[in-house]
């Protein structure tokens, strides 16, 4: 806000002395300015996403270059939604129900199973993408009155991109920084394999990444006989 009232007033009362600047200054302070927007740090992150996602990336960062940044937003949000219809394609499927089927999601139920207080259960229902991911404040938004410990349940969570991975990053740090600890249990095939690509287990930890609430709650439960009424953790990079 500060910014863009300075730059107003400039156009308002010194335009006539604006002019005199050098363009040679003045390309000096645009390369700081954009280079300052980049978002450099994130590059590595968007590189271990999927061919597709990196593909889109690359060519918005083309056109936007070589192009105008109108065409490059254009073709970027056509391309990220094909992408994102690939992705809930992808997540349908049509199978028997089998005994076997039935005793695997045993360690998935929640109702047979005792909460205890030292932890907190989230679900995230439905595909995790761009747009929605601003949900996850729900965890947060009273983070004092948290227990030591959240688990995020995934089971019903059937895609994510890389912003959806991002914003349990972002969470994760939240919870990290509080001295909490982050628990991620029964992620399905596409998010789990695309959380494995992006090197999300840095962010929480490997032993945090259970396959089912069973063994999460197990988990749980090791921490926080471990450490007791102490932080459970340290901010993460």
């Amino acid at each position: 806000m500060i910014h863009a009232l300075t730059l107003l007033a400039v156009i308002l009362f010194a335009a006539p002395l604006v002019k005199n600047l050098p363009l040679a200054a003045l390309a000096g302070i645009l390369f700081i300015v954009s280079y300052n927007m980049g978002d450099w740090a994130e590059i590595p992150e968007i590189l271990r996403l999927t061919k597709a996602d990196i593909a889109v990336w690359i060519l918005t960062l083309s056109l936007t270059v070589f192009a105008d940044l109108t065409l490059a937003v254009e073709v970027g949000m056509i391309l990220a939604a094909f992408t994102f219809i690939r992705k809930i394609s992808q997540t349908t499927t049509v199978s028997r129900v089998t005994d076997d089927y039935i005793e695997d999601g045993r360690v998935h139920i929640l109702q047979d199973k005792d909460i205890p207080e030292y932890a907190a259960v989230y679900r995230i229902h439905g595909p995790f993408l761009f747009g929605v991911t601003d949900k996850i404040a729900a965890v947060t938004e009273n983070l004092t009155e948290l227990p030591p410990i959240v688990i995020v349940r995934l089971r019903n969570m059937t895609a994510i991109d890389a912003t959806g991975i991002a914003a349990l990053e972002e969470l994760a740090g939240q919870l990290h920084k509080s001295g909490r600890a982050m628990l991620i249990c029964g992620a399905r095939p596409q998010p789990a394999a695309l959380m494995q690509e992006a090197g999300f287990d840095r962010h929480v930890g490997a032993e945090n990444i259970c396959e089912n609430i069973t063994e999460a709650l197990r988990r749980a439960e090791e921490l926080y006989k471990e450490h007791g009424d102490r932080p459970l953790v340290e901010s993460r990079v």
